[in-house]
């Protein structure tokens, strides 16, 4: 529609459009790239860098389940020094912003990881994954307990001045405390939320349907969920938030806006519809329209107490 403009910021990191690519669900971008125009799109999270090759787990890996998808992927990848030498290069070149999503078992881990990257100019900002449920050991601990997660944010913010983003984790009953303690640690903003621990039975096989047993349930399932965390952690820091969870249409990133989020990512509906970020894009500037408004920036924060 003419006069919209959907340029929005998430601290110092500007986006031609709030829809980013969920970490995790979108490889490195290749897989893709024959069918989206990776261009328009606000930006990518690649899939978790972790210092070493790391398998993942046994299968079966993915379990669908009603409306969501559950995975136990396990942060399967290549490792960093793989990472910047073959996959960032196409993600340099793909005409939008790139957010290098890390992993690690340990705080020496990420930061090894970040010390890697800080030779790398095509990272526009670093998401820290303290809150992966998929792995036995680090990123849910880190992200379920304030005083680790601060620790990490706060060694990794020694070592660069790029934006740091940290994940946060619903798993837990106060998310906003977590938010707090990254924020006073140095953490520019937070991306909200990431999976939600889940489990499906095999009633073929009378076992649990993943290999890793439990894994993260994602999709419209856990949209609810999302959206509270998001509100919640909206009215405890000043940071940018990035909402993650079940976003479908313009309409969900519509609310996850008012409720305080200053961009989104999508991840799970992509794996239904690969095309589902550029029409989201597209029907944004009719659902602002609507809503009386000319930019997303303006609906941020809307739902939050004292801004009706």
């Amino acid at each position: 529609m003419k006069g919209v403009n959907l340029e929005v910021a998430v601290g110092a990191v500007r986006l031609a459009n709030p829809v980013m690519a969920a970490s995790g669900t979108f490889g490195f971008g290749p897989e893709y790239a024959d069918l989206v125009n990776l261009s328009r799109l606000g930006g990518i999270a690649a899939k978790g860098v972790s210092p070493d090759p790391w398998p993942g787990n046994p299968p079966p890996r993915v379990w669908e389940t009603e409306s969501g998808l559950l995975n136990s992927i396990g942060l399967q990848n290549p490792g960093v020094e793989v990472f910047c030498r073959e996959d960032l290069p196409f993600l340099a070149a793909a005409g939008t912003r790139v957010v290098v999503n890390v992993i690690g078992h340990t705080v020496d881990e990420y930061c090894r990881v970040v010390e890697r990257l800080e030779a790398e100019s095509a990272v526009d900002a670093i998401e820290l994954n303290i809150s992966c449920p998929n792995i036995k050991e680090g990123g849910l601990t880190f992200g379920q307990d304030p005083i680790h997660a601060a620790e990490v944010t706060a060694a990794v913010r020694a070592i660069t001045r790029r934006p740091l983003w940290v994940k946060l984790s619903p798993n837990v009953a106060e998310p906003e405390r977590i938010a707090e303690a990254v924020a006073t640690a140095g953490a520019d903003a937070v991306t909200a939320i990431n999976t939600v621990l889940g489990m499906a039975i095999d009633l073929k096989r009378r076992r649990p349907a993943l290999g890793g047993l439990s894994g993260g349930l994602s999709g419209p399932a856990i949209k609810p969920i999302a959206l509270r965390v998001v509100y919640q952690v909206a009215q405890a820091v000043d940071i940018p938030i990035v909402g993650i969870g079940g976003i479908r249409t313009a309409e969900d990133v519509a609310e996850f806006l008012m409720a305080g989020a200053s961009a989104v990512m999508v991840g799970t509906a992509t794996f239904a519809d690969p095309t589902t970020m550029e029409r989201i894009i597209d029907d944004l500037p009719e659902c602002l329209e609507r809503l009386g408004v000319t930019t997303p920036i303006e609906l941020i924060g809307q739902a939050l107490p004292g801004r009706l």
